[in-house]
């Protein structure tokens, strides 16, 4: 296949990470050392599939000379905005909305392009995407990025790290923010079915409890952690929550409803109110809600959201970054196609897209972290 290839393509797909230009600059490097030209596509496959929105199209062309005054922090090509080739939004001749599959216009581009190959930086979405699009033909490696790590074909995916990172920083700023006024924090972060960013950041700070959408809670059990500390002199608590976390009591999110609400309804609760759609900020309201009412000391709930996908990349993700990028250039050079890079430490293999899609990395319940989190005395919830 490499004496076939002569340009390939880079696409980034929805959401953002921090550090994707060093992905980017890695496969640009490696391209070039084979003599391959390399463009990339802007806002995911926005740039193939709207080229009128830009004024010098959608294509960038991308050249070592170019990365080298790149801002590692940044993403020169932008995100997709939830932009599946399969299912894209239209206006009819009838002002009506409809999605149609623009799949085959996507490959014709990509063809007229004169374009051999995609690699594409993409999250467990984007992975089932680009395997359908290989089944159609395209020629494409896929590089896993989550900040939640939660991809299962992979131990470390790109941006945790820096997330893991920043994450952290912003937990030690609410524990001093709870123990200088006598609080609890109850601190939620991205997780929603798996717990590996709460889990390990919660280590990293020695926080009180630690809840994942792997182990059901029990917030009982997270009271009595926290009164046996505060009979012991302590006046403050600090509890991280991933937002997939879930209780073991099935009514436990009655009692996060608001007071007008249940006055109309019985089954009136925030879930079916303010985060029906949007569930940013649920877990952490429900157990600083319910902690309050077990333990009468005040508590207050802080959502860290989306704000932790910026910031500049660690060393360890700008180095898994460049390595990743280069090791897709080396799949494709080697006539693989339709593979997602794995970083198995310390070594980056190839999997098939099919072993990677529709399977999440969890916190198994004998994890190392697990053992480690318990025997450092940081309560689980059940």
């Amino acid at each position: 296949m490499s004496a076939t290839i002569k340009r390939i393509a880079i696409n980034v797909g929805f959401g953002y990470s921090p550090g994707l230009n060093t992905v980017i600059t890695g496969a640009v490097l490696a391209a070039n050392e084979l003599g391959w030209e390399v463009v990339g596509i802007r806002d995911g496959f926005e740039g193939v599939l709207f080229r009128d929105r830009y004024p010098k199209g959608g294509l960038l062309p991308l050249t070592p000379q170019g990365m080298e005054t790149l801002d590692p922090s940044g993403n020169i090509l932008g995100t997709a905005v939830r932009n599946d080739p399969f299912h894209v939004r239209t206006i009819t001749a009838e002002s009506l909305v409809e999605e149609v599959d623009r799949s085959d216009d996507l490959l014709e581009t990509l063809r007229v392009e004169g374009i051999d190959a995609v690699i594409s930086i993409v999250g467990l979405q984007g992975l089932s995407i680009l395997y359908k699009l290989h089944r159609k033909g395209l020629k494409t490696v896929c590089i896993p990025r989550s900040v939640e790590n939660d991809i299962a074909a992979t131990a470390l995916s790109f941006g945790f790290n820096s997330t893991l990172s920043f994450v952290t920083e912003l937990l030690d700023r609410a524990k001093q923010a709870a123990q200088s006024s006598h609080q609890i924090g109850v601190v939620e972060v991205l997780g929603e079915h798996s717990g590996w960013l709460a889990l390990q950041a919660g280590i990293a700070v020695c926080a009180d409890a630690v809840l994942i959408p792997e182990i059901p809670y029990d917030l009982q059990k997270v009271a009595a952690k926290l009164q046996d500390k505060f009979r012991a002199g302590r006046s403050h608590g600090l509890v991280i929550v991933a937002e997939g976390a879930v209780s073991v009591d099935p009514e436990a999110v009655v009692a996060s409803a608001n007071p007008l609400k249940a006055s109309l309804s019985p089954l009136a609760s925030d879930y079916q109110g303010s985060h029906v759609i949007q569930r940013s900020g649920y877990a952490a309201q429900t157990v600083a809600f319910q902690l309050q009412r077990l333990i009468e000391q005040e508590t207050y709930p802080l959502v860290l959201g989306n704000l932790i996908k910026g910031g500049t990349p660690t060393a360890v993700d700008r180095q898994l970054g460049l390595g990743y990028g280069a090791g897709a250039v080396r799949a494709l050079n080697a006539g693989q196609t339709g593979v997602m890079v794995n970083f198995q430490p310390s070594n980056l293999n190839f999997v098939p897209l099919v072993e990677a899609i529709n399977k999440i990395r969890t916190v198994p319940a004998d994890s190392e972290f697990v053992q480690i989190a318990r025997s450092l005395g940081i309560c689980l919830g059940g």
